[in-house]
């Protein structure tokens, strides 16, 4: 006997098939076309508060997710966000981080355009053009053209530090604050800061360098002399000397790759590291495990990255997350025989 009221069992098929916009609206007691404005939100359709109501409700009952590609095109977005790979070598994290947003953001209907920069920026610029991104986001800053045209756009430029990863904190003077923190351990007073000659990351150093200065102040410390080495090591010695003639003993680099230049420049000068120079990286490249001394630096975290990237652009794309996940592993010292 068939009872009134009594809901059929679900099949196995019904169970695994994914719930459709028709499904919606039959819960709901609507058409689709009804679904379509609502969970789109189109403009310029007259829908009561109790049928919006009635839609919402059945799209969560039965777990509905939108396409949000489709929903973006509905809003004259493109429903892609740009990642800027830039032209300098940054060990793993770029990739691995390109590699899971592609991913979280496919899930939720979004295309990660990957974009590798050029010198003078030229690409990014026409992908802007040409995609409409919604969003442009890297591991770190635009500069130049890139910038200007992101800027000009009005497109919002998510990266770490970024207002919209308030979750991350300012992570510049997270990095800051425990390098600063590690050496004064030590009893390092007088510190420099080493920039590399490749002009391309020099906003990148300046903004790890603006962190060190705020943990630096905070604890009444000298301010921060700062030094830059060719990137093929000739005048590491000569920066080395100085340096400790100033009475610096530790240094901070903008990456390991120029720490490894420092070590090599204080190799050059006859001198040791860490009893006369201590030597500090960030960005935790493989190498600096078996550098000599191996290597003290910083590491990040690729997932919590992406975790934490993801519910900002889905907020920029209008989805605001109930939850932010949680920055707390963004970063961690890997402590090694150079400090």
């Amino acid at each position: 006997m068939c009872g009134v009221g009594v809901k059929a069992r679900p099949t196995a098929a019904s169970k695994s098939a994914r719930p459709t916009k028709t499904d919606v609206a039959r819960l709901a007691k609507v058409s689709p076309a009804t679904v379509t404005y609502v969970l789109n939100d189109v403009a310029g359709q007259t829908i009561s508060a109790q049928t919006r109501a009635a839609v919402h409700a059945a799209a969560e009952q039965l777990g509905y997710r939108p396409n949000l590609a489709a929903r973006n095109l509905a809003r004259g977005g493109s429903g892609v966000v740009l990642y800027v790979v830039p032209r300098i070598s940054l060990g793993d994290l770029l990739i691995e981080v390109g590699s899971r947003l592609t991913a979280a953001l496919a899930r939720r209907g979004v295309v990660l355009s990957l974009q590798f920069e050029t010198e003078d920026g030229r690409n990014v610029v026409d992908a802007i053009a040409d995609l409409n991104p919604i969003a442009v986001t890297g591991v770190f800053p635009l500069s130049g053209a890139a910038l200007d045209a992101v800027t000009a756009a009005g497109i919002p430029q998510i990266h770490l530090g970024s207002a919209q990863l308030h979750a991350m904190g300012a992570l510049h003077l997270t990095i800051g604050e425990m390098r600063v923190e590690h050496l004064a351990s030590r009893g390092h007073r007088r510190l420099a800061f080493a920039f590399s000659d490749v002009e391309q990351v020099r906003p990148l150093g300046e903004y790890w360098l603006a962190g060190l200065h705020a943990a630096a102040d905070a604890r009444g410390l000298d301010r921060i002399a700062t030094g830059v080495l060719r990137a093929d090591g000739s005048n590491a010695g000569d920066v080395v000397t100085g340096w400790v003639a100033e009475g610096i003993t530790a240094v901070c680099a903008e990456s390991d790759e120029t720490a490894m230049v420092v070590l090599h420049g204080i190799r050059r000068a006859g001198l040791r590291c860490p009893e006369d120079l201590a030597v500090m990286g960030v960005d935790a490249r493989p190498l600096g495990a078996v550098s000599a001394p191996p290597l003290t630096s910083v590491g990040f975290d690729a997932e919590t990255i992406v975790d934490v990237s993801v519910v900002a652009m889905m907020a920029e794309l209008g989805y605001p997350s109930v939850r932010e996940p949680s920055s707390a592993n963004v970063a961690h010292l890997i402590v090694r025989e150079s400090t």
